[in-house]
């Protein structure tokens, strides 16, 4: 009952029931890595894990915001100076932010999405702020604007330079399907995955080595995917041929091109071959994924490498680091009967992942 675990957290730190509870998941992306941010195409689901966000409306012009997370301290700020929200309070209150709020508002927060493990905790916490102070404010916003805020506040509050694609999954997913998202158009589908009647089971590897978005790293792989688009003369890398990058000079940008060129081709090739019935080859795309992102992004570390590497030694169909990189979990297609000597496998490392079986799950919703 974690709904109402936010509520009784929302009644003992102010003393009266919350308007509403939210709740939205995270995600895992199945194939198109940082293709988001160059206006390509990517194939997320939402998990079964989940953030709820307990609200109530203020007749102040306050925000405040607290986490049962024993690492955060409750924080309050006026409603003027959201934008300069800081540490894990940037990334609520930034959204309020981006939504314009003209009031005060109450959040208390309680999450069940791993922080840092490449499962999009940020995401599921301002998708469900955002579904609330819509719902509760009367915003009216379709989906897609509250994904477009969420990232809003990532860009400007928060610091870190991410497309749309964690709060879009988180928003727009349904149970049971993939979201095929085009992140130029916003234009998104449904896609029937068919891993459970092919007895696959997905697994998410935590790595344990952390990650954060806004420390460089991210930012400076971007900067080459604008440099590659600018050599090229597109708008977007999304636009580029493989021919057209393999003829640029050498160096980051080719690299960075030639990763997102030919992982926008692998979200198509995944999407296919899910279609034609063909759920188990879709492993060695994950494979081929992993290496473009470990050679050519150059996002992978050591500890992710041994992962995906102990995954299919143990018959894993395929592996790949996913999220932003630097560590993080890695996602893994594997036979059903395979899942625990994949997960031994992978316990005997240093240190010792932590093993999690996810499941498409439904998007951001109104619990109480």
């Amino acid at each position: 009952m974690s709904a109402g675990h936010a509520v009784e957290a929302f009644r003992a730190a102010h003393g009266r029931d919350p308007e509403g509870v939210f709740s939205a998941p995270g995600r895992v992306n199945l194939i198109g890595e940082h293709t988001d941010h160059n206006e390509g195409h990517v194939l997320p689901f939402a998990v079964d894990r989940r953030t709820w966000v307990a609200v109530g409306r203020r007749d102040d012009d306050l925000a405040t915001v607290r986490s049962d997370d024993p690492g955060t301290e409750p924080v309050e700020l006026a409603v003027g100076k959201l934008a300069t929200a800081s540490g894990w309070s940037a990334y609520p209150l930034g959204t309020l932010w981006a939504l314009g709020v003209g009031r005060g508002w109450d959040l208390v927060v309680h999450g069940e999405v791993p922080l840092g493990a490449g499962l999009s905790s940020s995401a599921a916490l301002e998708s469900a702020v955002a579904l609330a102070v819509d719902e509760l404010a009367g915003l009216g916003l379709e989906r897609v604007a509250l994904a477009a805020a969420g990232r809003r506040a990532e860009n400007e509050v928060v610091g870190a330079p991410v497309g749309i694609m964690d709060q879009a999954a988180s928003l727009l997913c349904r149970e049971g399907s993939a979201l095929l998202l085009d992140c130029r158009s916003m234009a998104a589908e449904d896609v029937a995955l068919g891993f459970e009647a092919a007895d696959l089971s997905v697994l998410v590897i935590d790595s344990r080595v952390r990650h954060d978005l806004a420390d460089g790293g991210y930012a400076d792989r971007r900067a080459g995917c604008v440099a590659a688009a600018e050599a090229l003369g597109v708008p977007a890398l999304r636009d580029a041929t493989l021919p057209a990058v393999e003829n640029l000079p050498e160096g980051a940008p080719k690299k960075r091109a030639r990763h997102v060129v030919t992982e926008e081709s692998r979200v198509h090739e995944v999407v296919g071959l899910v279609r034609a019935g063909r759920p188990e080859e879709v492993g060695a795309v994950l494979s081929a994924s992993h290496a473009s992102l470990r050679d050519d992004y150059e996002v992978s570390v050591p500890e992710v490498d041994a992962i995906v590497g102990a995954a299919v030694g143990a018959g894993a169909l395929g592996a790949r680091i996913m999220g932003g990189g630097f560590g993080g979990s890695v996602i893994a297609l594997v036979p059903a009967d395979r899942v625990d000597a994949v997960t031994a496998a992978c316990g005997a490392l240093r240190p010792e992942p932590t093993v999690r079986e996810v499941a498409p799950a439904a998007g951001a919703r109104r619990d109480i």
